[in-house]
């Protein structure tokens, strides 16, 4: 579904990103585990369309989308969770869904896609009138998820859930990221808690100083002692 090739990203003089490559198929969980600075976000931000890449390939289903509007890239089936949930905190939880639809003019499937979302989240059909500010960090990522989920995406990038999260609330967001992947929704995740990426993941890739140096599966990598000894603290 996902393909990047040999990806090229650089801010003036730093190379961010020196020729990075990986795949995401249909229906899988593929985690992408590194230090803070290492690429991640940048990697995100490159495939949907935020950035723009010095050279290299981003296919999605075949096409090159490298050069394709981040809007209209939504169009085609790709939805991006932040890095930092960025909800419109003045506005309430369904206006915050709904702003997700923007590029949906059918109403019932604004209210089909908002049924769903309230499926995978109960506890903002609870909250639906209320102002997104005012949701605890938890309420707030599942919110920044479920505004992403609103245009039914063929594959879904996310950034950094757990971050700023007290650790029941990151288990409880990874039990939901397992349960969207379960439910057959495609997820590349960029995450620092590599112990809790790979624990919900298919396969996985570890980013150092803007180069894949390892790649294999979520099972193999937790096993590496160099994964362990640098990012499992073992």
């Amino acid at each position: 579904m996902l393909e990047i090739k040999d990806l090229h990203v650089h801010y003036g003089a730093i190379h961010a990103l020196k020729g990075i490559s990986l795949t995401v198929d249909d229906g899988e969980l593929v985690s992408l585990i590194g230090a803070n600075g290492a690429g991640k976000t940048t990697t995100l931000h490159t495939i949907s369309g935020l950035l723009s890449a010095s050279s290299g390939e981003v296919l999605l289903d075949g096409e090159n989308i490298q050069k394709i509007p981040a809007n209209t890239i939504i169009q085609k089936g790709m939805a991006h969770v932040p890095e930092g949930r960025h909800v419109f905190a003045r506005m309430t939880v369904e206006e915050n869904l709904r702003m997700g639809a923007y590029i949906i003019r059918d109403q019932k499937q604004i209210a089909d896609g908002l049924e769903k979302v309230y499926g995978h989240f109960p506890r903002l059909k609870e909250r639906r009138r209320q102002m997104a500010g005012t949701l605890s960090g938890g309420e707030q990522q599942m919110l920044a998820t479920g505004r992403a989920l609103m245009t039914d995406p063929k594959i879904l990038l996310m950034d950094e859930p757990s971050m700023g999260l007290s650790p029941i609330l990151v288990k409880e967001i990874f039990s939901i990221i397992q349960t969207l992947h379960e439910s057959g929704i495609t997820i590349l995740l960029v995450e620092q808690n590599a112990k809790m990426a790979l624990g919900v993941s298919d396969r996985a890739y570890v980013l150092e100083t803007g180069k894949i140096s390892m790649e294999g599966s979520a099972a193999e990598l937790a096993a590496d002692d160099r994964v362990r000894k640098a990012y499992l603290g073992a």
